[in-house]
């Protein structure tokens, strides 16, 4: 449950896994706000600006089921696809709703993988590239 990395242990402390509390935690959201090891709850910037802001919206128990809730979806879904969720939320400056945020993430604009063009790659330079190398090494060794 616990994972001791070298910086951590240099500072003499320990580096905590949300996603290995979170089931008990959701079971038991009053433990939330006295929870010893809150800030590791905040797995990126995001998820602390969207707690705050759930904070100020709901009453602080209330606040506190609906960020567990995040996290609990984080650690099903996958962190980047919610972070990612939340910055949409919090950049249109719209209310935080877990469920939205979950049907958003099965929905399959979300599921679908971006499509990249790459343009045709032009090999004969880098064999000039390589001939030219090739050649100041030959001057530099022999020079």
């Amino acid at each position: 449950m616990w994972s001791i990395c070298l910086a951590c242990a240099v500072r003499n402390a320990i580096s905590f896994q949300y996603q290995h509390v979170i089931t008990w935690l959701i079971r038991k959201p009053g433990a939330f706000e006295n929870y010893r090891y809150r800030a590791d709850l905040y797995p990126t910037s995001r998820f602390r600006r969207a707690c705050d802001l759930l904070e100020q919206q709901h009453a602080p128990r209330k606040a506190h089921v609906l960020h567990l809730k995040l996290l609990y979806l984080a650690a099903r879904e996958g962190e980047e696809k919610v972070d990612r969720a939340l910055d949409l939320f919090l950049r249109a400056d719209t209310p935080i709703h877990t469920e939205t945020i979950g049907s958003s993430l099965a929905s399959p604009e979300a599921q679908s993988t971006p499509t990249v063009d790459v343009d045709q790659v032009q090999l004969a330079c880098y064999d000039r590239l390589l001939e030219t190398t090739s050649a100041a090494m030959l001057q530099e060794a022999a020079g």
